[in-house]
């Protein structure tokens, strides 16, 4: 066992579990989801070998979604299910084995406890980290379907303004897959409100091989849905939380009544 090593467990009886559940459903269609929202690291693994200072950088969570994604939960009056540990430790929007999702080196960070990871310490990752948050989305989802009621999955993403040695212009993006309908919506919605720059799959694309929170649970269903994602220094403080959680209250619901016009 190395220094970064849980053995065959990598959360103990003083970590906390891995999912938060913020709200409940009540009568509103929408799940808030959160892949990158805490940054929380098991105490087997220490600090992963990272400095102190990458840890307040994109490379260790989303910033900003656990505020906005709070708030809108509490605006919509729905349910908002909220990953507690780091990217570093485990990427929850990756599927198992994807070479990103226990990342050795991050923005040109390293990552020393993910080097060379053996397979036990990858399966307990996946299975007490990974598995347990998909499995809270699942019974989220097979509950509201039992109970006949129409949902939307709203997965929250926040995006670094640079990256690469690149500016990235865009305040906001809507990803999507095979059904880009209530992104496009959305994005249109937005940039009337005045958001002034969206993009549409950039900076990043949603795919089947890069994503796993919208193919694993939106699209096998055939559910309306959408990952947004807000540049990070818009979302960095409790006023561009608030702001934009109030945003997206507004345009959410008519995006969907749109979609589900004839």
């Amino acid at each position: 066992m190395d220094e970064f090593s849980g053995g065959s467990r990598v959360l103990g009886a003083q970590d906390p579990a891995p999912v938060i559940v913020i709200g409940t459903s009540r009568t509103s269609p929408f799940v808030l989801v959160s892949d990158h929202g805490g940054r929380r690291v098991p105490t087997a693994l220490g600090d992963m070998g990272v400095p102190a200072p990458e840890w307040d950088r994109h490379i260790a969570w989303d910033i900003g979604m656990a505020g906005v994604g709070r708030l809108l939960a509490e605006r919509l009056g729905t349910v908002l299910i909220e990953q507690v540990y780091s990217r570093l430790v485990i990427d929850c929007n990756r599927a198992p084995g994807h070479p990103t999702s226990i990342p050795p080196i991050s923005d040109n960070t390293p990552v020393p406890a993910n080097h060379e990871i053996t397979p036990a310490d990858r399966l307990a990752r996946e299975t007490e980290i990974l598995a347990p948050y998909h499995a809270r989305i699942r019974e989220e989802l097979d509950t509201r379907a039992a109970n006949g009621q129409p949902t939307a999955l709203i997965a929250l993403h926040s995006f670094t303004p640079r990256m690469a040695e690149f500016d990235r212009p865009w305040h906001a993006a809507v990803l999507h897959n095979r059904d880009p309908r209530l992104g496009l919506i959305l994005r249109d919605l937005m940039l009337a409100d005045g958001v002034p720059f969206i993009g549409d799959n950039e900076p990043y694309v949603l795919s089947d091989e890069s994503d796993y929170t919208v193919p694993q649970h939106a699209e096998p269903r055939g559910l309306p849905y959408v990952e947004l994602e807000i540049r990070q220094d818009l979302v960095a403080d409790a006023a561009g939380q608030a702001e934009w959680a109030d945003r997206l209250a507004r345009l959410l619901p008519v995006a969907l009544e749109i979609y589900h016009t004839p």
